[in-house]
């Protein structure tokens, strides 16, 4: 299959586009004003279903859009319609943002004044260096936009733009706690969900995607050179970039939804419908449509997406939102199929980090643990298990445990040595870490869905009252569980997630599905953050960079690398296990120590009962050194509802 998309050479501009229904595609040229259509100029069809066009003479920026003509049947699955003008899906610029019209909707109502245009673009190289991401790494999600629009030392023309990432502060702050490379929620051009705009809101997450390859102008206003100058700062500070991207539906929706793109070229090609009714659209998502991932024309678009962001932008890795749906076949999940095989086998990607979210509504669409090596994966059992435990659910020891061994029941079922789990206590979707221990349930009335969308089960409590108070007891439990809670993550063996905003305590207000809010509710308000917490993170970094074994996701052996002990610093007996009502468990665990280069032993001791104090044997010549506190540990004690770390120093 010939290159698809648009490209220039010295003499000519080169296009190809796929449909295997249409009956014909024009190639619209448009000129600067960006709504004035020049030209409509027939494409020559091929054996292979591309249609493809070579013009002398066109300029670097040129605009640029396709119409499918056919027959316009939606229960048969054609959505063919000239009035529409069509993004090509290999776009790799936009010269606007998409905007929701419900003249996107409805036949034979031309959209050309609508659509974002395409810009001829040259191809450009990055520096495509070694992914910055080590074993067991610290990965920082953020929304590009609400990241930065509140921070007061960053150019006002800056904020909310990729480009604000590499200022100064905001590496600053990275280095500060300890990140090792950040995941940056959907920065492709994405369109508004239909129900949003009557009611005064937008998207702000992105994951309601058009075009795959094309940054969002909002976002990205410079292009892939935009991202790639970024790309190139955060590499000079030690810093990975990962691409959070978006193949298993599209904003085109339901069969009420906007034609764009993909629904107006090929329907059938693009989507997965119920088998024998090519006019139902497969909903495995819950977003209204489904991306037919196993098909090779789809297959090859996800696999040059990945491409084109690593050899223009020389992005370290990437995390597939709703990702069973990139495995899943009409025979189910496959996860040695064709499509993630070749994710992992072509040249450019090989090395790359992938991280899946492996669950969707879909038949089977539970998949932790089951993606093939090397994908990592999100692990929300290890998630809810933290929570549970913190929250003083009963019966978790055990469970406990296992998370912070690497989660061996779930990535060593196969017989593997190590974990993929990429732990996280909170993460975009769902209550924020300070929201997690302030309201016991959601509070998203204002998403305008009257509170009946978003999670009802979060594992959450309230320390005493419901959201925003003053009563310096419940600030003062609310903000020693936002440190536990950080302090286990930063324990737990595998990769670890942390949500930008949640080092410092940002909240939400309650709202635990904030995707259609880009307003105060959702935008970092830096100067609100608490200081301590944010160094309590800073200290947890470093710990986890000093002692190998916290970072290395190899699962213990049991043969003498990590002992389990009681609240009297013995070994766990079979009683305390099982014993419903525990609430201490602690890990000591045979490591190197970076700094001074000798073995040691390391005590992470976890208490969410009353305080503790005990004795831990010692080898001659050393003593106990309270990490957290950079100070000999004297008598051991750790505090209520607190987690202590110590040294054999």
């Amino acid at each position: 299959m010939r290159d698809l998309g648009a490209y220039l050479t010295d003499k000519t501009a080169e296009f190809a586009v796929y449909s295997e229904h249409a009956e014909r595609i024009e190639l619209c040229l448009f000129d600067d004003t960006r709504d004035q259509e020049l030209r409509r100029l027939p494409m020559q069809r091929g054996e292979d279903n591309l249609h493809s066009l070579i013009l002398p003479g066109l300029a670097e920026g040129s605009r640029y859009g396709y119409r499918a003509f056919g027959r316009y049947d939606p229960d048969q699955g054609l959505w063919f319609d000239p009035a529409k003008l069509l993004v090509d899906p290999y776009a790799r610029e936009l010269d606007r943002p998409f905007r929701y019209d419900a003249r996107l909707t409805r036949f034979g109502e031309d959209t050309a004044d609508l659509v974002p245009k395409a810009l001829l673009t040259r191809s450009e190289k990055a520096t495509v260096a070694a992914p910055l991401l080590p074993k067991g790494g610290f990965i920082y999600e953020l929304a590009v936009r609400g990241f930065t629009m509140l921070r007061q030392d960053i150019p006002e023309p800056l904020r909310g733009t990729v480009a604000a990432l590499a200022h100064p502060a905001v590496i600053a702050h990275l280095k500060a706690i300890g990140v090792d490379a950040v995941e940056l929620m959907p920065i492709t051009a994405w369109i508004d969900e239909r129900h949003l705009p009557p009611l005064g809101l937008s998207n702000s997450w992105g994951y309601n995607p058009i075009a795959m390859m094309a940054l969002d102008p909002r976002l990205c206003p410079g292009g892939v050179k935009e991202l790639r100058d970024t790309v190139e700062t955060l590499h000079k500070n030690g810093i990975g970039v990962i691409l959070d991207l978006v193949f298993n539906h599209s904003g085109e929706s339901d069969r009420y939804g906007a034609t764009l793109s993909m629904r107006g070229l090929d329907n059938l090609t693009y989507y997965r419908h119920l088998p024998g009714e090519p006019g139902a659209l497969v909903n495995d998502t819950g977003c209204g449509n489904t991306i037919a991932c196993d098909h090779p024309v789809v297959r090859q678009l996800i696999v040059d997406t990945l491409r084109h962001f690593v050899l223009a932008a020389g992005v370290d890795g990437f995390r597939f939102d709703l990702a069973p749906v990139l495995g899943r076949t009409a025979s189910g999940f496959e996860p040695h199929g064709e499509t993630l095989t070749a994710l992992l086998s072509d040249p450019v990607l090989k090395d790359r980090v992938m991280i899946a979210e492996p669950w969707d509504i879909g038949p089977g669409g539970y998949q932790l643990g089951h993606f093939p090596v090397p994908f990592l994966e999100w692990n929300d059992r290890a998630r809810d298990t933290m929570r549970r435990f913190w929250r003083g659910d009963d019966g978790l020891t055990g469970e406990m445990a296992t998370v912070l061994a690497g989660s061996s029941d779930i990535f060593g079922w196969d017989g593997a040595g190590q974990s993929r789990s990429v732990n996280f206590i909170a993460a975009h979707d769902g209550f924020t870490l300070h929201d997690l221990v302030s309201y016991a349930h959601k509070h998203n009335e204002a998403n305008g869905e009257e509170n009946r969308d978003g999670h009802n089960d979060n594992h959450s409590w309230n320390n005493g009252a419901e959201g925003e108070t003053d009563d310096p007891a419940i600030l003062t439990a609310r903000k020693r569980d936002c440190a536990a809670l950080i302090s286990t993550l930063f324990a737990s063996k595998g990769w670890i997630m942390l949500t930008a905003g949640d080092e410092g305590g940002r909240s939400q207000r309650g709202n635990n599905n904030a995707y259609c809010q880009d307003n105060a509710l959702t935008w970092l308000d830096w100067a609100a953050l608490d200081a301590d917490l944010i160094a309590h993170t800073g200290r947890l970094a470093a710990l986890r960079k000093r002692f190998a074994a916290l970072c290395d996701p190899a699962f213990f052996t049991g043969q003498g690398d990590a002992t389990w002990i009681d609240a009297h610093g013995q070994p766990m007996t079979v009683e305390a296990w099982q014993n419903p009502q525990n609430r201490f468990l602690g890990l000591v665990i045979a490591t190197a120590d970076s700094i001074t280069g000798r073995d040691t032993r390391l005590a992470v001791l976890i208490n969410r009962g009353e305080a503790v104090s005990l004795s831990l044997d010692v080898k001659a010549g050393r003593a106990w050194h309270d990490l957290l506190f950079n100070q000999p540990a004297g008598e051991i004690t750790v505090g209520a509802h607190q987690i202590a770390f110590l040294a054999e120093l």
